[in-house]
C-alpha cells in the first residue's frame, strides 16, 4: 500500500525497506527479546515520486538522515509494539516530505525610509547631548 503524501506525491513500497533492530529503554524482559524498534529507509535520490526542487528540499530538511547514498533513514522505538513503531516512522517521513514540498515563499527586500533613518540620527544626537552633559564638575 502506497504512502500518500500529497496529491502529487505518493511514496511506494519498493522505496521503502525496513529494518527491526532491539530498542533501548524500558520494556522490561520484552526489550531484550524482540526487535520493536524500526529502522526506516526511504531511497529518495532515486525516487521517480519526488520532483527535484522536492529532494533538494527534503535533503536539507533531513539533515543527519540523509545518508551519503542519497537515502532517508528514520528510527522510531518510542512504542513497545512493532507494528506502532512502524507506522510512528512511516508518519515522520510522510509529515518530513510534506515539508519539502511546502516551496517557500521569496522574500521581498524592503527599504528603510529616509524618514524613518532621519528620526534614526536625531534620537542618537539628541542622546550624545545628553551623555556629553553628565562631565565633570571644574572648580
Amino acid at each position: 500500500m502506497p504512502l500518500h503524501v500529497t496529491d502529487a506525491i505518493e511514496i511506494q513500497d519498493w522505496e521503502l525497506t525496513e529494518q527491526f533492530v532491539r530498542a533501548s529503554g524500558p520494556g522490561g524482559q520484552n526489550v531484550n527479546k524482540v526487535s520493536s524498534a524500526v529502522e526506516l529507509r526511504f531511497e529518495a535520490e532515486r525516487s521517480p515520486s519526488l520532483p527535484g526542487p522536492v529532494k533538494t528540499r527534503l535533503r536539507r530538511l533531513a539533515g543527519r538522515r540523509w545518508t551519503k547514498e542519497g537515502a532517508v533513514v528514520i528510527q522510531a522505538s518510542e512504542e513497545r509494539s512493532q507494528a506502532r513503531n512502524r507506522a510512528v516512522a512511516r508518519e515522520r517521513l510522510v509529515e518530513l516530505v510534506r515539508a519539502a514540498a511546502v516551496k517557500p515563499k521569496r522574500r521581498v527586500k524592503t527599504r528603510v525610509s529616509a524618514n524613518q533613518k532621519r528620526k534614526r540620527v536625531e534620537a542618537k544626537k539628541r542622546r550624545g547631548e545628553v551623555k556629553a552633559l553628565r562631565g565633570g564638575v571644574d572648580l
